[in-house]
């Protein structure tokens, strides 16, 4: 089992940015993708960005693509969230994941891990 620990939300302006931080612990981090999730209120839980084992491929939601960057850091086993241009239909609650497998998978079926999410607010 994975804990998952994330850290980096709060408010920030529309048009700043923000990055976002998933500290990992309990497994041999570098074995599994991961992804960052948003779910807002009334909303179903979305995928933002997927990366994999390696860090050599990744995946975006189209809402996000060129603002947002995933990437991890295996050797400090965390996967960050860097938010750039954030709008105000990206305020959510944003969740990190691990998935069961190796690669930078999009649906949240796939991942067995959950952290306990960070509220992300964009002002306008």
């Amino acid at each position: 089992q994975v804990q998952l620990v994330e850290s980096g939300g709060g408010l920030v302006q529309a048009g700043g940015s923000l990055r976002l931080s998933c500290a990992a612990s309990g497994r041999t981090f570098s074995n599994y993708g991961m992804g960052w999730f948003r779910q807002a209120p009334g909303k179903e839980r979305e995928c933002v960005a997927a990366i994999s084992w390696s860090g050599g491929m990744s995946s975006y939601a189209d809402s996000v693509k060129g603002r947002f960057t995933i990437s991890r850091d295996n050797a400090k086993n965390t996967v960050y969230l860097q938010m750039n241009s954030p709008k105000p239909e990206d305020a959510a609650v944003y969740y990190c994941a691990a998935a069961s497998g190796r690669y930078h998978y999009i649906s949240p079926n796939l991942y067995t891990c959950w952290g306990q999410g960070t509220q992300v607010t964009v002002s306008s």
